[in-house]
């Protein structure tokens, strides 16, 4: 059996495998685990909190990281005890890049906060995603921790592919814009701004809503160029009431200069090229051979939101979106 059947068999088992995890979380069952326990754990013993756990029916302390730690730790057990008993034996170093290196699988467990992070290699993975899978297990942490004992549960849990280990909207305008222009030099450009942008920058986010326009559109393009405009000044006049420094006016000369040009085109990407420069300097670069061929072939299926700083935020917000109640699975 290969990772691709094995991730295939875990994809197949979410709700009988949130069920284990639920059970082992409450300290129920954990002597059945115990062996895989003391193998996973770097220490080659039982982990600090086990006793705890097992004796006391509740989680050790309230920290996040130590809460996320026990949750990784008792899900590859649970996978292995219930999907691969005798037949893998599992490992888990998040340190390696990928949590679960026999399924080449990652594993996240955000809260109710929707929000986890974690360094970054590329930036452009908020729109390729990962080269692995990911199970995310939604977590009641935010709302147990208020409460004693401090006893935690998943209360959702979903698969996500490598690809849609992206951001959501991001890939829907790289979809769109795939389509409109091509194996270009100018498409690298582009995408070189989305993968470096600062969605809470005044003038990327504008230039972003640009870009979502038809860029073959003389008349639409100017329009909302004159939009951007009227914005400029009705948010300079509330900044200025509000004593707050004032929005550059070469920012918005730099997007009507956009007008300018024939064709329209070129001139946003000039636009682009021009915030990339002067926001991220030396450390922006466009996207190398590899890159570009997975960005070519790639679904664009983001199903997150990402955005960067010293390191990805991933904002699971929009995969569970529509609830954010225990899933309705049979038990």
């Amino acid at each position: 059996m290969d990772n691709k059947k094995y991730q295939e068999k875990v994809r197949e088992n979410l709700p009988l495998l949130r069920a284990e995890l639920n059970k082992l979380l409450l300290g129920n069952g954990l002597d059945g685990i115990k062996t895989i326990l003391e193998r996973i754990d770097r220490t080659g013993e039982t982990p600090s909190w086990y006793n705890t756990l097992l004796n006391e029916h509740k989680m050790p302390n309230k920290d996040g990281k130590t809460a996320g730690s026990i949750i990784e730790k008792l899900f590859v057990c649970a996978v292995e005890k219930t999907l691969f008993n005798g037949i893998l034996e599992l490992s888990i170093n998040p340190a390696k890049g990928v949590d679960i290196r026999e399924l080449d699988l990652g594993v996240k467990s955000p809260s109710t906060n929707f929000c986890t992070s974690e360094p970054f290699f590329s930036t452009y993975d908020r729109i390729l995603g990962n080269t692995h899978d990911a199970i995310i297990l939604l977590t009641d942490y935010q709302e147990a921790k208020k409460t004693e004992p401090f006893k935690m549960q998943i209360t959702q849990i979903r698969y996500l592919k490598g690809t849609e280990m992206a951001d959501k909207n991001l890939c829907l305008l790289c979809s769109k814009l795939r389509d409109e222009c091509g194996d270009s030099n100018e498409l690298k450009r582009i995408i070189r701004f989305i993968a470096y942008i600062n969605q809470s920058d005044w003038e990327a986010k504008w230039l972003l809503r640009l870009l979502s326009v038809n860029l073959s559109d003389v008349n639409l393009i100017d329009k909302e160029i004159s939009q951007i405009e009227k914005e400029y000044f009705s948010n300079n006049k509330k900044r200025e009431k509000a004593g707050k420094e004032q929005i550059s006016f070469r920012i918005i000369q730099n997007i009507k200069d956009i007008r300018s040009k024939t064709p329209r085109f070129d001139g946003i990407v000039n636009a682009l090229d021009n915030w990339v420069t002067q926001n991220r300097k030396e450390f922006a670069r466009c996207p190398n051979d590899n890159e570009w061929d997975r960005f070519i072939k790639s679904p664009l299926d983001g199903k997150i939101g990402m955005s960067l700083a010293l390191q990805w935020r991933y904002n699971f917000g929009p995969l569970f979106k529509d609830s954010n109640k225990i899933d309705n699975y049979d038990e």
